[in-house]
């Protein structure tokens, strides 16, 4: 079939794109308006400098988180997703039963690793050498250390027990804070639910030289409550964990919380701390004024303590501390 000769370049005009090699223009995308005329600002707000215009798709959230956080922070949602969004420092705790911060350090320099005293925690240090082998350290073996965020190690130090004073951790999980409070002359008792998570805990006393009684809850003077919640606050321990997290649990973790600070009342004679690692109000200031409510035998001791990655350098927490009136 013969071709027909293109007589005139205005003929190239009336080809189809597809024939004539010119490139096809895409509409530009018009801003979508949702209910009550707001405009849809994903292409609008970021889009002229390739940069997506919502924080969940920024960082990779799940749309609930994007909520929550916004809401949470505000203006500080981006910072915070940007501190998340790497791997945390390695922060280990000297065993007071053992040895100073100082001596640890020196220890640690001698088996390569190196470190620099943690900003906020008195016993903490970071460590600085890249993959570092700690569990490989004599430092290790002989219990002078466990490795534990500089954040949980300031929820711990805010039991405070006086000198002889008995402490309840109600929720000790593995026992990072029970240790923390073990000390001469002190009884620490740890309960949680999850046995094998005592078995640890057992396992980590006896490294430590640390006298421990794992078994159930009990009257102590100070009672600690590391309450389990939904765990935002340590994101950047696993950067798949805002997928795995189910929003749909969260009515029933505050209920869980509220039930659990019951408890602790019964059994604090003096001091009651209650701490998660989670930025939600309702899990955290929500909890502690249904708990006030309900128990003004008890007063507030201070502020409650909160620490968040990209302000801080800790894992994200929230903890408050009451006092039991006298009578």
């Amino acid at each position: 079939m013969a071709r027909r000769r293109l007589r005139n370049p205005r003929d190239l005009a009336r080809l189809p794109p597809a024939l004539s090699g010119r490139p096809r223009r895409i509409p530009r995308p018009r801003p979508h308006r949702a209910a009550g005329g707001k405009k849809n600002n994903y292409f609008f707000s970021g889009a002229r400098s390739g940069e997506p215009g919502r924080l969940a798709d920024r960082w990779s959230l799940p749309d609930w988180l994007e909520t929550t956080l916004e809401r949470e922070l505000g203006a500080q949602a981006e910072a915070f997703c940007a501190a998340v969004a790497v791997p945390g420092p390695v922060c280990v705790r000297a065993n007071r039963l053992r040895c100073t911060r100082v001596e640890l350090a020196d220890r640690l320099a001698r088996d390569g690793i190196e470190t620099r005293p943690a900003r906020l925690a008195p016993d903490g240090l970071v460590v600085t050498t890249p993959r570092p082998n700690l569990l490989g350290s004599e430092c290790w073996r002989d219990g002078w250390f466990e490795p534990q965020d500089e954040g949980s190690q300031l929820v711990g130090l805010l039991v405070a027990p006086r000198p002889g004073e008995a402490v309840l951790d109600l929720c000790a999980g593995a026992g990072g804070k029970s240790l923390l409070l073990a000390a001469p002359e002190r009884k620490v008792y740890a309960y949680d639910p999850d046995a094998d998570r005592l078995d640890r805990l057992e396992a980590r006393a006896a490294r430590a030289g640390a006298g421990i009684d794992v078994g159930p809850p009990r009257d102590a003077d100070c009672v600690l409550v590391d309450a389990p919640c939904s765990e935002l606050g340590t994101l950047r321990r696993g950067p798949d964990a805002r997928w795995r997290i189910a929003p749909t649990r969260f009515p029933r973790l505050e209920a869980l919380q509220r039930e659990i600070l019951e408890t602790a009342a019964r059994h604090a004679r003096r001091r009651l701390v209650y701490a998660t690692c989670t930025l939600r109000r309702e899990e955290n200031e929500e909890v502690a004024a249904a708990f006030e409510a309900e128990h003004p035998e008890f007063t507030r001791a201070g502020a409650p303590l909160k620490l968040l990655p990209h302000l801080d350098g800790t894992d994200g927490f929230f903890a408050i501390a009451w006092e039991r009136r006298g009578p």
